[in-house]
């Protein structure tokens, strides 16, 4: 499958719902050109797991996630045999129902888990490695085979090749450094939060039903909260799910007092903490300072 250029590929992000930069797109059209994978890092909720669905969705593949976390194995992530199957057949054999030779390990009993499967696809799918830093440095030492030669080598059959190569992105919110072996086989990029526009944009376009007047606050309010001091600040999809509730309350522009505010502000404070040095008063006041 060909990757169109990046202004290309921008419009078909943004039909999408996902307004991507010009320096992202053009990554995206090295990735595949140089068919290599994109380490993405950045904050928690700035789109960095959106683009591989839009990127799967755009060019109409399979996308196959694994979401990292720790202790993470490979019996999770790359494979496992069917023990109960195997089992089954030991017992059916041993009764004389089954046939006298019997491997255990054929690919029959084999249970294929994201990273495997990924490369065993008749057509090349998206393969998102979502927040990598939350697994072990084992685990990451793992991936380098997979990320270098897309094979996957189980000691009961030998090395198994890619029947097609995957689109790998790998995500990151720098809870830990990575190694250096794992990013020299990535292209890479930092993802921040948008500025004022661009982030207007993608509201615009996720709730086309929106007035231009509510996301434009919306925005503005949510990027000065995320120069405040908070334990999380709120990313786009917290920014999105407090414009639908305030759409909900068919409202077309945020009020200056605090009742509306007091109710629907636990869609951008997530812990106590941020909910304390918020309150609906001062929500009201930073309404009151950007009307």
């Amino acid at each position: 499958m060909e990757m169109p250029d990046p202004e290309t590929l921008m419009d078909r992000f943004a039909a999408a719902g996902y307004i991507a930069e010009t320096e992202l797109a053009t990554v995206l059209v090295l990735m595949h050109r140089l068919g290599r994978p994109l380490l993405v890092e950045g904050e928690a909720g700035v789109g960095k797991t959106e683009i591989a669905r839009t990127l799967a969705t755009v060019e109409d593949r399979r996308l196959i996630r694994l979401q990292c976390y720790e202790g993470l194995d490979t019996n999770a992530a790359v494979y496992e045999w069917n023990y109960s199957r195997q089992l089954l057949s030991i017992q059916l054999q041993e009764a004389g129902a089954a046939q006298e030779s019997l491997d255990i390990f054929a690919p029959e009993f084999l249970l294929e888990r994201p990273l495997l499967q990924s490369i065993r696809q008749p057509e090349p799918p998206v393969l998102l490695i979502d927040e990598i830093d939350r697994a072990d440095e084992a685990f990451e030492a793992y991936l380098l085979e997979l990320l270098s030669d897309f094979q996957v080598t189980i000691p009961e059959l030998g090395t198994l090749s890619a029947r097609s190569l995957p689109t790998v992105i790998l995500t990151s919110n720098g809870s830990r450094d990575l190694s250096d072996a794992l990013r020299r086989r990535c292209l890479y990029h930092y993802l921040d939060y948008p500025d004022h526009a661009r982030e207007l944009a993608i509201v615009e376009a996720r709730l086309p039903g929106i007035s231009h007047r509510l996301a434009d606050q919306v925005t503005r309010v949510v990027q000065i909260l995320r120069g405040r001091n908070l334990a999380k600040s709120p990313g786009i999809a917290e920014m999105l799910d407090w414009c639908s509730a305030l759409m909900a309350a068919s409202v077309d522009s945020l009020p200056a007092d605090g009742e509306l505010l007091a109710a629907t502000r636990g869609c951008v404070l997530k812990n106590r903490e941020d909910f304390d040095a918020v309150g609906a008063d001062e929500l009201a006041d930073i309404v009151r300072q950007i009307a």
